[in-house]
């Protein structure tokens, strides 16, 4: 692209954007590549694990990796398939690791173009645990939470940074200290701008900056991690399914996370579902299909009728003791003023007494986007109550105006919070006592509040009658 089609074709904005992402180029092929950021674990399995890694420039990457045990003074060392570094992919590399051994722990390092990248910290994967059949569940935590802005003063709107004062970064830090065996990002990770959101290099440009944040990269070493997305990493504030640039950006999450999959062969999405443990994750798309909360029909659609019926059909198919529904807006807060499930009125409800009707055993729901955390718990007939658990803001700017929400009867005593905050969620206790311990921390990791919540209160009466 030549500096004279830049200077006619292009905003200024979008000039200097272009610009950077040239001279990203320029200093990669200058320069040796090395490591941009990561190595994150993404999704684990019994056999297999993914592992993300993103360098600075063109090259080839590579994992060497064994495993951790006190019988091997000298472990076998094996490498991984050698993953080429190209600009097209952002310099991002995904590995696949398989034919591992259940339950154990390994090393590992990242070579690009055959050196070692130096990180502060121990770099290691596990494999999950086989304990079915054979053993109680294993305990194990998981940190969670949403809404993570950062800030790029030139681009960001004029005064009070939203994404808070660079101490506030500490909140990444404070969620690592906790060891978390699996984060799960609740939506808004990062958020476009006004010159990012209307061009494929904008978007670019976004995942690439946001993923780079310094503050970061210890907690992305820690455990593994997945995600959602919500509206401000798909598109504009409270996009929907119109978004112009939808099949350009699903690329760019993909890229970025390395989830269990992305979607059906069929249908095109970022939806999933995940078995940690004793756990099933179903993660919801809410944008890719969705209409606007707006709209004023009755069958109007958060998921769009193939992701509710694939929905239904996996929660049907689950059997993990526990089901997560993670989804980026709330769903049983009856005072929301803003984006919700309250607007998609007879798509929630199917939801809802579909959970009654086929005895849906173990269901929370985990949700982020409102700038505050809460507990909501919601009591039903002839069945056990409803919990969902909202976290948020993990960066990002706190709401205001919330004296209604403080004051919905459906929020569990002592659980509202408005600040920059993160949650975490322990498993823990044999299968007969087994519980969910919800922790909400501040940034600075003081514990703001705990709940526990027993499995056996998450039943359907025996007595009920389907």
């Amino acid at each position: 692209m030549s500096l004279m089609f830049i200077s006619q074709n292009c905003s200024r904005g979008m000039q200097r954007m272009v610009l950077c992402l040239i001279l990203w180029s320029v200093v990669a092929t200058a320069t040796a590549a090395q490591l941009q950021a990561g190595p994150m674990v993404g999704a684990t399995a019994m056999r297999q694990v993914k592992v993300w890694v993103q360098a600075t420039g063109k090259g080839q990457a590579q994992l060497e990796y064994w495993e951790m045990s006190a019988a091997k003074a000298t472990p076998l060392r094996m490498k991984s398939s050698v993953v080429a570094l190209n600009e097209e992919a952002d310099f991002v590399a995904q590995f696949t690791i398989g034919l591992l051994e259940p339950g154990r722990t390994y090393r590992y390092r990242v070579l690009i173009n055959g050196k070692e990248q130096k990180v502060p910290q121990q770099l290691v994967f596990k494999t999950q645990a086989l304990w079915q059949w054979r053993n109680d569940a294993p305990d194990w935590k998981m940190a969670f939470g949403s809404c993570v802005f950062g800030n790029e003063t030139k681009y960001d709107r004029p005064g009070r940074p939203y994404g808070g004062a660079p101490e506030d970064k500490r909140v990444f830090a404070s969620m690592a200290s906790q060891a978390p065996d699996l984060t799960v990002w609740g939506g808004d990770y990062l958020y476009f701008r006004e010159v990012d959101e209307d061009s494929e290099l904008g978007l670019r440009y976004r995942w690439r900056y946001d993923r780079s944040i310094a503050e970061q990269q210890g907690l992305l070493r820690t455990g593994s991690h997945v995600s959602i997305w919500d509206d401000h990493e798909f598109g504009p504030n409270d996009s929907n399914s119109s978004y112009r640039l939808k099949g350009e950006v699903l690329p760019f999450f993909r890229r970025y996370w390395a989830n269990p999959s992305c979607g059906v062969p069929e249908l095109a999405g970022t939806f999933t579902t995940y078995r940690f443990n004793d756990a099933e994750l179903f993660m919801l798309d809410n944008r890719y299909h969705r209409d606007s909360d707006k709209l004023q029909v009755k069958d109007k659609t958060k998921l769009g009728a193939a992701q509710l019926r694939w929905l239904k059909n996996a929660l049907l198919m689950s059997v993990s003791p526990v089901k997560l529904i993670v989804t980026g807006s709330q769903v049983t807060n009856e005072v929301n003023r803003f984006e919700g499930w309250h607007n998609f009125p007879e798509e929630r409800a199917d939801i809802l007494k579909f959970l009654v009707d086929h005895k849906i055993n173990g269901v929370v729901f985990l949700t982020g986007d409102r700038h505050f955390t809460e507990l909501l718990k919601t009591d039903r007939v002839g069945s056990y109550p409803l919990y969902e658990l909202t976290c948020s803001p993990l960066l990002s700017g706190v709401s205001s105006g919330l004296d209604a929400e403080r004051a919905n009867k459906q929020v569990v005593d002592g659980t509202f919070v408005a600040q920059r905050n993160f949650c975490t969620l322990d498993f823990s206790g044999t299968k007969a006592e087994r519980k969910i311990t919800m922790r909400s921390f501040s940034n600075t990791g003081e514990k703001l509040w705990e709940r526990e919540l027993k499995l056996s209160e998450l039943q359907t009466p025996a007595d009920t009658k389907r």
